[in-house]
């Protein structure tokens, strides 16, 4: 496949997943780098902490399995039965690393729920345990919880145990730790029952990036970095709104405030240059009308002088061909002056509401003998009054000369994705006409152009109140559409924006 192709794709893709507006855009970007970083960041910090939690386990397993061993070589040292007499002389002065017990058999230990790490810790002590006393024919070996931990064949449990002999070595308040359990047969029907806290007691948790206090240090920070961002994406994107709303209200011909010229360096040269151009541009306009009044006012002369030279012609034929020429060249003059002026309607938009509008050009079509149906919507909209009845009136007088019959409605289309911004008004006007080629439709905008049968039907047109209209809708942020009616006849469509 053609990159273009794969690029346009891409393009129409994001087109569809990113929301519409700059700032929700930019909010979007900023927050999805946020989260990847700090899932990465996350990732990579656990992965850490897991290595590290491992080494360190490893090392404290290896210690205490050589404490252990020591502890082993030592009560096999003694008598089998001076070692209960001695275990119970060392309780009664506070105990040692290990809790020691003699039994007749091995006891059996509920381990704890099964986890990489606890099992990492009982592999390495189990190893370090056969590294340093090969003669021994096994080990049993367990974490398991001290809360239903038996200690001895009698059924007795650690809780069951006076405080002195287990607290701070098996016991640890308020939260208790898991207790490594580990079992050596010294001789056949004599087994030592070792139990200690590692080094770390909670050692478990120390590979857990999820526990709760990290989980809300990561939250507020988290939370911290995405506010910071949005405030700054706002912060940036406010007066490129101010730049967008200024340029929208100055190209529908209302007066727009100064820009202010604060911000970014970028966005001060912007809000200058913005400035420049709409000064340039008015300029312009009023240069372009002074034209038109000038030009108008100097052609009037010279058609004037030449009508009267017309009149001192003796051939009737030939005077009536130049009147007809002059009175032709005074309308096209005429008329393109007052495509300027109706163009231009210089007027505050008002709330005007279009039932009001459209029945008073209705009544007096009525009283002039046309036929017209038209049922009350009850809208209205933000416009000119006067630019607005100007343009329909346009629109609506071009459907009585070509079409016997006339019908418009006004109705109010919701936008995409529900937002009443979006909403716009569609202001449909019919005629009952022979309707216009399909290849001439995108021409009709264009000044003086005139079909043949309208220049049958209205001989005193001049082709422009079809491009008055679509400048003055233009003018509103609207668009104006021509097309042929399935049923026969042309309709034109002004879409207007509610809000």
């Amino acid at each position: 496949m053609p990159e273009s192709t794969w690029s346009a794709r891409y393009s129409r893709l994001l087109t569809r997943l990113l929301p519409p507006t700059l700032l929700a855009r930019l909010t979007v970007l900023m927050v999805f780098g946020v989260l990847v970083t700090q899932l990465l960041g996350g990732l990579i910090w656990a992965a850490q902490l897991r290595s590290k939690s491992e080494n360190e386990a490893s090392v404290a397993a290896r210690h205490l399995g050589h404490s252990a061993a020591g502890a082993i070589r030592f009560y096999m040292s003694l008598p089998a039965n001076y070692r209960p007499i001695l275990i119970q002389q060392l309780r009664e002065m506070g105990g040692t690393r290990f809790f020691v017990n003699a039994n007749s058999g091995p006891l059996i230990i509920h381990p704890i729920a099964a986890q990489s790490l606890a099992d990492r810790v009982v592999e390495q002590v189990g190893a370090t345990l056969k590294e340093d006393l090969p003669f021994l024919p096994g080990f049993r070996l367990a974490f398991a919880w001290p809360n239903d931990l038996a200690v001895s064949n009698d059924g007795l449990k650690v809780t069951d145990l006076p405080d002195s002999w287990v607290q701070h070595i098996l016991l640890i308040k308020p939260n208790p730790a898991p207790v490594l359990v580990i079992q050596a047969e010294l001789e056949p029907g004599n087994w030592l029952y070792l139990a200690a806290l590692m080094p770390n007691p909670y050692f478990l948790d120390g590979d857990n990036p999820l526990s709760l206090d990290r989980l809300l240090l990561q939250g507020l920070s988290l939370a911290t970095v995405l506010l910071l961002s949005i405030l700054v994406v706002r912060w940036t994107t406010r007066p490129l709104a101010a730049l967008s709303d200024a340029a929208e209200a100055f190209g529908k011909g209302e007066t727009v405030p100064e820009l202010p010229e604060t911000g970014s360096r970028e966005f001060v040269k912007t809000a200058r240059a913005f400035s420049a151009m709409r000064e340039r541009i008015k300029r312009y306009l009023d240069d372009r009308e002074r034209l038109f009044v000038s030009i108008s006012h100097d052609l009037r002369t010279p058609i004037t002088r030449l009508k009267l030279r017309t009149e001192l012609l003796d051939d009737d034929a030939l005077r009536a061909e130049f009147h007809e020429d002059l009175d032709e060249l005074d309308m096209m003059v005429k008329g393109a002056l007052q495509s300027v002026k109706d163009s231009d309607i210089h007027e505050n938009k008002t709330e005007v509401r279009l039932d009001a509008l459209i029945q008073r050009m209705i009544r007096d079509a009525r009283m002039a003998g046309h036929e017209v149906a038209f049922v009350a919507s009850g809208l209205t909209v933000m416009a000119k009054p006067l630019a607005l009845k100007r343009a329909i009136g346009n629109l609506f007088d071009n459907a009585l000369h070509y079409g016997e019959k006339v019908e418009i409605s006004v109705e109010k289309i919701a936008g995409n994705g529900g937002d009443e911004r979006g909403d716009s008004v569609h202001i449909r006007i019919r005629d009952h006409g022979p309707g216009v080629p399909e290849a001439a439709l995108l021409s009709l905008f264009q000044p003086y152009t005139r079909l043949e049968h309208g220049r049958d039907q209205n001989v005193h047109g001049m082709g422009l109140g079809l491009g008055i209209a679509r400048n003055i809708v233009q003018a509103h942020g609207g668009q104006l559409q021509l097309a042929n009616h399935a049923a026969g006849g042309l309709v034109a469509n002004i879409i207007l924006p509610l809000k």
